[in-house]
């Protein structure tokens, strides 16, 4: 497995919380080349009124805004699986890497699922970082929303 900074999902930690403040689900991404964060972003669903502005897809347009159209030099992490929408947008992506915290059994599409990730050979994918402390943030979440 290749090596991830514990800085990143740092980040992404604080991100997520961030979200959660704002009453988005808990989810934020990194795309990272050269080691360098280029886009960073959490959900912005419920403030928008807009059901596509996962943390994914957000910093995904700003690597095509930076990079172009395909993204081959770029790793993304996230705090939660990918789902299905922002799993085949990220194949479309043709990021290198992809870096998931809590694995999602109900709404994933990486290893749960359509599994939008898993014909692929040209995305390596790795899942299950830090998955307690990803986990524990939407579980407050969620109880403190239902």
């Amino acid at each position: 497995m290749p090596h991830t900074t514990n800085n990143y999902w740092d980040i992404l930690y604080d991100l997520a919380q961030k979200a959660s403040e704002y009453n988005e689900v808990p989810v934020a991404a990194l795309l990272v080349k050269d080691n360098k964060i280029i886009a960073s972003a959490y959900n912005l669903v419920e403030t928008h009124k807009d059901p596509t502005l996962h943390a994914e897809l957000i910093v995904l347009k700003e690597g095509f805004k930076q990079l172009g159209k395909y993204l081959p030099e770029c790793d993304l992490y996230v705090s939660l699986e990918p789902c299905p929408m922002c799993a085949h947008a990220i194949k479309l992506s043709k990021v290198r890497r992809l870096y998931f915290g809590a694995y999602d059994p109900k709404g994933g599409g990486v290893d749960h699922g359509s599994r939008h990730l898993a014909d692929l050979d040209r995305i390596e994918v790795f899942g299950g970082f830090y998955e307690d402390r990803f986990n524990a943030l939407l579980k407050s979440f969620f109880q403190q929303h239902r």
